[in-house]
């Protein structure tokens, strides 16, 4: 008894999810690094109105977080993935029961209204795409481990 990954066979279906795992991650990657530049904007509209002193502080600590994690994820840290999805969360549940931010939206097209908009749509997406890629991520570790039995026909999976 082996396993596929022992014996360097990667079925089509394997490949299939080793290419979609890759693709995840990519998307996912970009998605952490815009919300790193969007979070530069969101600073700068943020010092301009002059804002108080400490909620620019918090949301600069949120910002510099980020910034470690894409930092993390550049440098193909899986470890950080997680920690993506913990801040993509946590700056939705910050973001959005703020009255302010939807009179900015209901009162039309506006840098600030965009920024709130876009981060929020941006940060869904992080959370879809990470919650994607760490379940695919498990999917193909289970199956790399799937024992196969050699026959006289080739290899055949064996049931668990």
């Amino acid at each position: 008894m082996t396993s596929f990954h022992c014996l360097g066979l990667e079925p089509d279906w394997l490949e299939s999810i080793d290419s979609k795992l890759k693709r995840v991650r990519r998307i996912a990657n970009w998605l952490i690094y815009a919300s790193v530049i969007l979070g530069v904007a969101l600073l700068v509209q943020l010092y301009v109105l002059v804002v108080p002193s400490w909620l620019f502080d918090s949301i600069l600590v949120g910002w510099i977080l980020y910034l470690v994690v894409a930092i993390a994820v550049a440098s193909g840290r899986d470890k950080a993935y997680p920690a993506a999805l913990v801040l993509s969360i946590i700056t939705l549940a910050v973001s959005l029961p703020q009255p302010e931010h939807y009179s900015l939206a209901e009162a039309g097209p506006s840098l600030a209204s965009l920024t709130f908009i876009t981060g929020s749509v941006l940060q869904v997406a992080v959370i879809v795409l990470i919650t994607s890629f760490l379940f695919l991520e498990r999917k193909q570790a289970r199956v790399r481990t799937i024992p196969v039995q050699r026959s006289r026909k080739g290899f055949r999976l064996q049931n668990p």
